[in-house]
């Protein structure tokens, strides 16, 4: 009977011990994600910084909506058509500190910059908070949606 009870005892032990490791895997496996999704922001404004077109396109979705800080909302291909054009135009940002929260293959991330920037031949330049979703398609992060507000100074 007690070798019974102490077989028992180890086979539930050890499904304890296993579960704490899923546990400490589960928060591994955001803070790896959060890691990527702060890369992912870093490249996507470097990319922007040095028109690398390339970069972005594979950053952003092709369904991806954003609303900019005028409240209009624009389609990737508007986006990256205004860079190309030169309509729109960033000489310098500094990315603030960025939050993120994942739910699954969906992710969200918020945060701040401040920018030098130009919009139709006007100065843009200020402060921005900006939110980023981001979903996991095909193994591979990817922004879906954005929104950007300029803050008052």
């Amino acid at each position: 009977m007690r070798w019974i009870f102490a077989v028992w005892f180890a086979l539930t032990s050890a499904a304890v011990v296993r579960g704490d490791d899923k546990a400490t895997a589960g928060k591994n496996d955001a803070a790896s994600v959060e890691q990527t999704l702060i890369r992912l922001e870093r490249d996507w404004n470097h990319a922007i910084l040095t028109k690398d077109y390339k970069t972005l396109e594979s950053i952003v979705a092709d369904d991806w909506t954003g609303i900019d800080f005028r409240g209009m909302t624009v389609t990737k291909a508007e986006s990256i058509s205004e860079l190309k054009s030169g309509e729109s135009t960033n000489q310098s940002v500094e990315l603030g500190e960025m939050q993120v929260k994942v739910f699954g293959n969906t992710a969200v991330v918020v945060g701040s910059d401040v920018e030098t920037s130009t919009y139709h031949g006007k100065d843009s330049s200020g402060k921005y908070a900006w939110m980023d979703v981001f979903v996991k398609r095909n193994g591979r992060w990817q922004a879906v949606a954005s929104q950007s507000t300029k803050l008052a100074k």
